[in-house]
This record gives C-alpha cells, sequence and structure tokens, in this order.
C-alpha cells in the first residue's frame, strides 16, 4: 500500500464572501492510495474556522502516516488511520474517499451503491450566491442559469442583506435558500425570517454564533421559515443537543471526518425527524463527488464548490437541469482532466 499526497490551489472564479471571511483561492490536499494496481483519490479542504490548515496536514503527512498492509474492511482501514490524523477532520475525510475509492473499485461497485443509495434520487443542488460586490450579482445571477435552487449568504448587516436579497430578486424568481454563517443577533433573525418568508425563501442557514442556542431556540419558535444547523452540527455527537432547537443539519465531509460519520449523521437526523442537507466547503470534483455519492440518502443539497472555481483539475459527479448526476463507474468515478499532469 503506497500513500502520497499533493498541493493544490483552487482559485474561485469571484472572491467568495461570508459574513465572516473572503477568500480568493484554497490550498487543498489530494491524498492517493495505490495499491494492487488500483488508485483511491481523497480531498482535504481545511477551514480556519474549525483551526485546521494546510500547513498542519502537511506536517503530518511528511511525519508519516502508518497504513494498514490491505484494505479488508474500509471502515476499519479508515478509522485507523484517523486515529493518526491528531483530529484534523479534514484529513480523515480525504483517507475515508481514497479508502472507499480504492476499496469500491476493487470489488466493482460505485460508492452509493455501497451505502445503498439510488442514483436517480439524487436532488437537485442550489447554486451559491456569496457575498461581495453588489455590482457583480447580475453576473452571479446570469452564471447560477443551469440551477433552480440559488444558496445566499447573507449576515453582514440587516440593511445590507435585505439589499442582496432584493438584488437577487430584481434578476430572478428561483427559489433561494438563506445563511446567515452566524451573522445576525436575536432581533434581526426574527425580523429577517419574517421579511425573507414573503420572498420565495425556503429555509434559513445557521442564523446565530454555534454557542447562542437560547435565541436559536427562541427563533425557531418566531420563524415562520425552518431552521437548519450547520456550525452547529460538526458530527454526530452535535445531534443529541439540537434536537428540537433546529429543524435540520447540514452535513459536510470536511466538518466530520469520514463518509461513515457522515451516514451515522443521516440515520440520527432521520430517527429525529431532522432534515439533511449536504453541504460543502469550496473544493474541486473530488471531495464534491465524494459527498454526491450520498446525497440519494438526503433532503436537499449544497454541493456547488467545484462550480465555484475556475482550475477544477477533476471531472466526476454532474449537473443536469439542477439535478446531481452521479457517475457510474466502479469507486468515486473521478477522472484527471488532461491538462493537469502534475496530479494523478
Amino acid at each position: 500500500m503506497k500513500l502520497s499526497f499533493k498541493t493544490y490551489r483552487i482559485e474561485c472564479t469571484h472572491p467568495f464572501g461570508i459574513s465572516r471571511s473572503t477568500h480568493n483561492y484554497y490550498d487543498i490536499i489530494y491524498i492517493y492510495l495505490d495499491h494492487e494496481g488500483l488508485l483511491g483519490r481523497g480531498e482535504a479542504a481545511p477551514s480556519g474556522r474549525y483551526n485546521e490548515f494546510t500547513k498542519d496536514i502537511l506536517t503530518l503527512l511528511e511525519d508519516g502516516i502508518e497504513l494498514p498492509s490491505e484494505i479488508e474492511d474500509p471502515e476499519l482501514f479508515s478509522d485507523s488511520i484517523s486515529k493518526q490524523c491528531k483530529g484534523i477532520k479534514a484529513l480523515e475525510v480525504a483517507f475515508s474517499m481514497a479508502t472507499l475509492d480504492w476499496w469500491c473499485q476493487k470489488h466493482s461497485i460505485p460508492i452509493y451503491e455501497y451505502f445503498g443509495g439510488n442514483p436517480e434520487n439524487a436532488p437537485n443542488t442550489s447554486y451559491t450566491i456569496s457575498i461581495g460586490e453588489m455590482s457583480v450579482i447580475p453576473e452571479k445571477v446570469k452564471e447560477s442559469a443551469p440551477y433552480n435552487i440559488l444558496k445566499v449568504k447573507l449576515g453582514v448587516g440587516i440593511n445590507e442583506d435585505k439589499a442582496i436579497i432584493n438584488a437577487i430578486r430584481q434578476e430572478t424568481d428561483k427559489l433561494i435558500r438563506v445563511d446567515a454563517n452566524e451573522g445576525w443577533d436575536l432581533i434581526s433573525g426574527i425580523e429577517m425570517s419574517h421579511w425573507l418568508e414573503r420572498r420565495n425563501v425556503e429555509f434559513i442557514e445557521q442564523p446565530f454564533k454555534a454557542s447562542n442556542l437560547s435565541d436559536t431556540a427562541t427563533l425557531r419558535k418566531e420563524s415562520p421559515l425552518p431552521i437548519i444547523a450547520d456550525e452547529n452540527s460538526l458530527n454526530s455527537s452535535d445531534i443529541p443537543r439540537i434536537e428540537g432547537i433546529f429543524d435540520g443539519i447540514n452535513i459536510k465531509l470536511m466538518k466530520c471526518g469520514s463518509l461513515f460519520e457522515a451516514i451515522k449523521m443521516v440515520q440520527m437526523a432521520r430517527d429525529r425527524d431532522m432534515k439533511i442537507m449536504l453541504g460543502c466547503m469550496i473544493e474541486s470534483s473530488v471531495g464534491i463527488t465524494a459527498a454526491a455519492h450520498l446525497s440519494p440518502l438526503v433532503d436537499y443539497a449544497d454541493l456547488d464548490g467545484n462550480l465555484l472555481i475556475n482550475n477544477d483539475p477533476y471531472m466526476g459527479v454532474k449537473v443536469e437541469n439542477g439535478k446531481l448526476i452521479l457517475p457510474t463507474i466502479n469507486g468515486l468515478g473521478v477522472s484527471l482532466q488532461s491538462i493537469h499532469q502534475d496530479l494523478i
């Protein structure tokens, strides 16, 4: 079993702004597991919000990760590596992806089949309009033409947030999902929830800081729109404490640490009658395709990180008329674009 890795900088088509930061690029790391003529790929896209950074991942990889000699059980194999990742979830999930990619190729099945998903049930994905220059909104809306749901980043101030929605509504009446990224307080959250309800908005994601569950519980009682957890739903251990406070959860592989943990979160949310969305960071098609293999099992998809960059080196999941189209070949189902000979 041979491990290799490569750093790659993905470039945002537009500066990607949320309530707490703006980025023009992100540095990610690809993980490769090479064994018996098969190559398993994974992607680590760390987020500073969770105190995870590319430099720390590289330090761990350069110091050496001990791999079991064989992948007999992909979950056990992935777990044995996770214990060496010092709690860095983005690295853990990269190994989870690469392990399942290799194992499912070996056993001649796509990853969605391993988890019992039907690709016909994959949902539509939303397309994100991030915080940025107001003058660019018409261009961003135009770029969203192939998608029938918009994910709109808010949380910069009640007047500014309303201006963003109004500018979008001048261009389109498409369904909107709002993500405040912890940017509101209770007063603005209550006002915005009623204001947004009249503007074809489906739900609100993470209105308050993750530490502020009390105000979230109050808003849920006041809001005509469902409230979805993001920063409050990092992994399965978070779900019991937010039951009855949020209407649903957002699962991001880079937060939860493995595809197996994501499935556990799906099951726990279903047991509690909570809605489930699959989300993402800004990622390439390796990470987005891995998440897409789980999408037939959830209610909503926000898997557009690869659509917001202009130098994706891989091809995998596609979008047709807004709907996720999963690759049906064995494993992860990604392939390298020919112009990127520096990767594998």
